[in-house]
């Protein structure tokens, strides 16, 4: 089983099931189930801060993945950890982008879930 966790505020309107989906299908493409992760949906001050705080970098980036170090529990759950969206930069990247937002913040998650499962860009 997949378990996808979304926390966002009122004001951040996402599609939740589409995104539910695309983590699904993705992790489901990589032959993992019994998975967890969990997604928040910040705006531009969060993101700053959780820049400033994790990476020492004072400005809202679109994505930050948190994996967590011992991911298997004992029922053999792996725990990825945590996606962070700032609804703002995927607006403005969706807008640069001519796409729909839930698009771009699809495109964010699959980005941040490649991160969480060790894949690394330059």
């Amino acid at each position: 089983m997949i378990s996808v966790l979304i926390s966002s505020g009122a004001r951040y309107k996402v599609d939740r099931e589409k995104l539910r989906k695309k983590v699904e299908e993705f992790l489901t493409g990589r032959g993992l189930d019994d998975v967890e992760v969990s997604i928040a949906i910040v705006g531009g001050r969060k993101m700053r801060q959780l820049n400033r705080t994790y990476r020492k970098i004072d400005a809202a980036t679109d994505v930050l993945s948190f994996p967590l170090e011992e991911p298997r529990d004992k029922e053999g759950v792996l725990r990825l950890g945590d996606i962070v969206i700032c609804y703002s930069k995927a607006r403005e990247e969706a807008a640069e982008e001519e796409k729909f937002v839930d698009d771009k913040v699809s495109d964010l998650i699959e980005h941040g879930l490649r991160h969480l499962l060790g894949e690394h860009h330059d």
